[in-house]
């Protein structure tokens, strides 16, 4: 026998409920992804953030730095694998914990077609490059001296906002992902990395 035809078919599946923080968000990240828009039109800063979100990638920037300030400014190989390792641990603990409670959509999945960038196996939010550069920015200044922060928060700028400019994260993932490492890293420091980093 036929199905019946009175069945009256499914109603239509409705996404999650927007609240006003959602439309506000929403509406910051389009704000500042249409400011950057002009940007991306000139050659010359293009190549530079698409450089700055690839050395972004796996906080290579910061390893690489790490290093340098270790074993050439410090000429200490502990205090280097000390630091290198809580690179390591913050990028787990966002990309394979927090990334995981929030599963947002990143705003394309490749990035802006003008940049080749890395194709990212996590979600959106918050910005792991944002995350680990911020939290390497805490850590160096406390490890070479407060009055050297301008020069790694300035990197960690950069790079952080390398993400948004090539269109792989929100703008907002990117802000999230700068006050966690910030936290993370201000919090590592006052339970005593910076002791770790300077005995």
């Amino acid at each position: 026998m036929s199905a019946r035809a009175d069945v009256e078919p499914h109603p239509p599946q409705r996404g999650p409920r927007r609240t006003a923080v959602d439309v506000r968000i929403a509406a910051f990240d389009q704000r500042v992804d249409h400011a950057l828009e002009p940007l991306r039109e000139r050659p010359s800063i293009g190549a530079a953030f698409r450089f700055a979100t690839r050395i972004g990638d796996f906080s290579v920037v910061w390893l690489l730095i790490g290093l340098f300030v270790g074993l050439v400014i410090d000429q200490d190989w502990r205090h280097t694998v000390w630091f290198c390792g809580c690179i390591a641990a913050e990028s787990v603990i966002v990309n394979q914990g927090v990334k995981r409670l929030f599963r947002r959509t990143r705003p394309t999945t490749t990035g802006d077609a003008r940049f080749q960038v890395r194709k990212p196996s996590t979600s959106s939010f918050p910005s792991g490059h944002a995350s680990a550069g911020f939290f390497a920015a805490t850590l160096l200044s406390a490890w070479v001296g407060w009055p050297s922060a301008p020069i790694w928060f300035a990197i960690a700028l950069i790079v952080a906002g390398s993400r948004a400019f090539v269109r792989i994260h929100h703008p907002s993932d990117v802000v999230a992902g700068a006050a966690f490492g910030l936290a993370v890293g201000l919090v590592t420091v006052g339970l005593g990395g910076a002791h770790l980093l300077t005995r």
